[in-house]
């Protein structure tokens, strides 16, 4: 798994070390090489604050007029399965932006995120932990990437029923192990409303937050609008590297950390009281 995570991983978090020229709005739109066409991109808000973050990427994309556009699709964590016209979607667009999904307990219905990460074979789990400036944590120069197995052991729901009522599971310490370290390592840079991610394989990537998300059902965050938003908008900018709109990638990506060094726009989570569409309307104010 390391062989084949290594040229994905350089590629998704490369970043140019020359300082980006300031442009103008009018000619920021650079494609890519030998495709002039904006790329399409499936979205799916999912549970909780999902719709939240999620809509905070799709304004931030049009601001910046970012050759890419969205389709929507509504997917909620206790569906039996992905609707197979959103597996459609994602295996013809190759790229999704997706906001948390909700794990049903007890037994009947499976976890989609797992179905997703299964049936694409998205092998590995990429979490990018980092300090970001004007943000205080008790570890300064923080800067991780944490590449996990994705598909097999705890989480690869290799399970099958031995008699009724009787579960067998198959094990892979890997994949455990490497979230205790994502999520742990998340912690202490900054906490998990910051760290951006992705789930990636050969043909298809879908990105999200990358540490676990688990206020994705917190209904006062809902209530009170006031989900961070940086994390998704932090892995949307891993999209746009992935996609080859590097610059696109970089504005954005310095858009949101000028946010948080300035400390006027956070959310509770950040020490701040500012709501979700406070923040998402200070990084359009920052992008060049």
């Amino acid at each position: 798994m390391a062989r084949r995570s290594l040229p994905l991983l350089k590629h998704l978090l490369s970043s140019s070390s020359s300082t980006t020229p300031t442009l103008r709005r009018s000619v920021t739109y650079m494609p890519r090489p030998g495709d002039g066409e904006p790329r399409p991109v499936t979205l799916i808000p999912g549970d909780g604050i999902g719709p939240l973050v999620t809509n905070a990427v799709e304004q931030v994309m049009e601001a910046m007029h970012a050759p890419v556009y969205f389709e929507k699709y509504e997917v909620h964590g206790d569906m039996m399965r992905v609707p197979s016209d959103v597996m459609e979607s994602i295996k013809k667009n190759k790229v999704c932006l997706k906001g948390g999904l909700t794990t049903p307990m007890g037994g009947g219905v499976s976890s989609l995120n797992l179905q997703l990460r299964k049936e694409l074979d998205l092998y590995a789990s990429l979490v990018n932990c980092f300090n970001l400036q004007g943000l205080p944590t008790r570890h300064q120069n923080v800067d991780i990437v944490v590449i996990r197995e994705n598909t097999e052991g705890e989480y690869a729901g290799l399970e099958h029923e031995v008699v009724p009522g009787v579960v067998e599971s198959l094990k892979v310490t890997p994949n455990l192990y490497g979230n205790l370290v994502a999520n742990t390592a998340a912690g202490i840079a900054g906490g998990s409303g910051v760290m951006p991610g992705g789930n990636v394989g050969a043909d298809h990537a879908i990105f999200e937050q990358g540490a676990s998300a688990g206020n994705v059902g917190n209904e006062k965050l809902l209530e009170q609008k006031t989900a961070n938003p940086v994390a998704v908008l932090l892995s949307s900018a891993m999209m746009l590297r992935h996609l080859q709109f590097p610059s696109f990638a970089d504005r954005l990506e310095t858009a949101v950390k000028q946010v948080i060094s300035e400390g006027r726009y956070r959310t509770k989570d950040l020490g701040g009281s500012s709501t979700t569409q406070e923040v998402v309307d200070a990084v359009i104010g920052a992008l060049d």
